[in-house]
């Protein structure tokens, strides 16, 4: 393995365009004690940017630790669109996730991001990406070609950095962060002028001890579920809360977040789910979609597609004309149950306890048969019968993830 070094010239601050909105100014970030953990190679970053290039980096570089594989995430906002592992792609998911017409090898770390920016690229639209592994050329090939603010990694091979300083006419921000970086155990926040003091969540969800506490009557984990549940959890931990997440292959296939009610973050990352399943579909796949289309508008127009409700939008006359080179036929709710009921092996966490079993009878129609959450509801007992009666395994770890 190559390894590039990089002669880094840290600040103690950097000063921003503005925060949040164009109307507060000043802006800026910066340590109280030493320096900045990261460089900007390239662009400027936002205020909205460095914190999800903060944020997501900590995800990234925890799913590497606690799978071994190179690990990538998408963000928007200060929570994760998609997150994933590098197993290599079937040819499906290479169609899916628009990669199926490159001419070079992918790579673990390219593989990585292509799940991670392909399994919601809606809400990956416009993202922040970062990756755990030195930037290659493969990876910064796939980067270029899709909408996206910036990147964070901890390097970038010279020609994969000249590749991505070439995009959004120059101004792509590139962040290298120090991995070796571990911040002040104690944390602060300011609400109002009220400083916010607490320690960090540095609990360790790639403890085997999470997975032990199993009260329902399956209690059989296999490898593969143990690996994507805790993909699950780590996500979690750095996603708005409420929030629940269902993982497959390696994968976040649907991610809830920032929902007052639990069974809404169960229902939303089901229904994303279910559209990552659905878009594996026959039906979907040779949709005859034009060859000028854009790839944003393909991804628009396969989502109103799948809307029972919206799906005259793009198939009308005079509205099909514009997306494809004949009418498709209606993809139908019973037809779409039909292929949402052969997904399987699907996993689900949760970053607290589920207050009811309508959560888990939500997750079962997009295929869940794993489970692990914090449990301590009075209504556990409701949790469990509600498992059993389809056969699925659930663990309640006694730790809680809310992130705010």
């Amino acid at each position: 393995m190559r390894i590039y070094i990089y002669h880094i010239s840290y600040m103690k601050e950097l000063a921003l365009k503005y925060g949040c909105n164009p109307n507060q100014k000043p802006s800026r970030v910066y340590m109280e004690e030493g320096e900045l953990p990261f460089e900007v190679l390239n662009g400027r970053p936002g205020y909205i940017n460095l914190l999800d290039a903060l944020n997501s980096w900590q995800l990234v570089k925890e799913l590497k630790a606690a799978t071994g594989m190179p690990a990538a995430a998408s963000f928007k906002h200060v929570s994760p669109a998609g997150a994933a592992v590098g197993l290599p792609l079937s040819d499906t998911l290479k169609k899916i996730y628009f990669v199926d017409d490159i001419d070079f090898e992918l790579t673990p770390l390219a593989n990585a991001y292509a799940r991670a920016r392909g399994a919601d690229r809606m809400c990956s639209y416009g993202d922040f990406c970062a990756l755990s592994d030195t930037v290659d050329v493969a990876t910064a090939k796939l980067i270029k070609r899709e909408v996206s603010d910036g990147v964070i990694a901890p390097g970038y091979e010279p020609e994969a950095l000249e590749i991505l300083k070439k995009k959004k006419r120059g101004n792509y921000c590139i962040i290298k962060i120090d991995p070796d970086y571990r911040p002040n155990p104690i944390e602060h926040k300011q609400v109002f002028g009220v400083t916010f003091e607490q320690g960090r969540n540095e609990v360790n969800l790639n403890d085997p001890k999470l997975f032990e506490n199993i009260p329902t009557k399956n209690k059989t984990f296999t490898p593969e579920a143990i690996r994507d549940l805790k993909i699950a959890l780590i996500t979690l931990k750095y996603t708005q809360s409420n929030s629940v997440c269902y993982v497959k292959d390696g994968q976040a296939i649907g991610i809830g977040a920032g929902q007052q009610s639990r069974i809404h973050c169960t229902r939303l990352a089901g229904d994303k789910a279910d559209e990552w399943w659905l878009r594996q579909s026959p039906k979907v796949l040779n949709l005859p979609f034009k060859e000028d289309i854009r790839r944003a508008d393909r991804d628009n127009a396969i989502n109103v597609y799948l809307s029972e409700d919206e799906h005259d939008d793009v198939l009308r006359d005079g509205a099909w004309q514009n997306f494809f080179t004949r009418k498709p036929e209606v993809f139908t709710r019973a037809e779409e149950k039909e292929w949402i009921a052969k997904n399987q092996n699907v996993c689900l966490g949760s970053d607290a306890f589920f207050p009811f079993g309508d959560n888990i009878e939500r997750a079962h129609r997009s295929g869940v048969e794993y489970v692990a959450q914090a449990g301590g509801s009075i209504r556990d007992d409701n949790v469990i019968d509600t498992c059993d009666k389809y056969g699925i395994v659930m663990a309640m770890t006694g730790v809680r993830l809310f992130h705010h």
